[in-house]
């Protein structure tokens, strides 16, 4: 589950700052869903993202 296989967005790593100024690090994934979609012809379980979802950059099997 690393990355989205149409626009390829993967787990980021960001700061995350407390009030106080402390840093750390702090990792943030997308939010990935398995689908069963057609490519090609024959339809295919792959990781998409929300955003490619509801894009309609996908074609759902019915």
């Amino acid at each position: 589950m690393a990355k989205c296989a149409i626009c390829g967005k993967e787990t980021i790593f960001i700061n995350k700052v407390s009030h106080s100024h402390r840093v750390s690090s702090k990792r943030q994934k997308p939010n990935l869903q398995k689908v069963r979609v057609v490519v090609n012809g024959e339809k295919k379980r792959i990781w998409v993202c929300t955003k490619c979802l509801k894009a309609g950059k996908v074609v759902k099997a019915g």
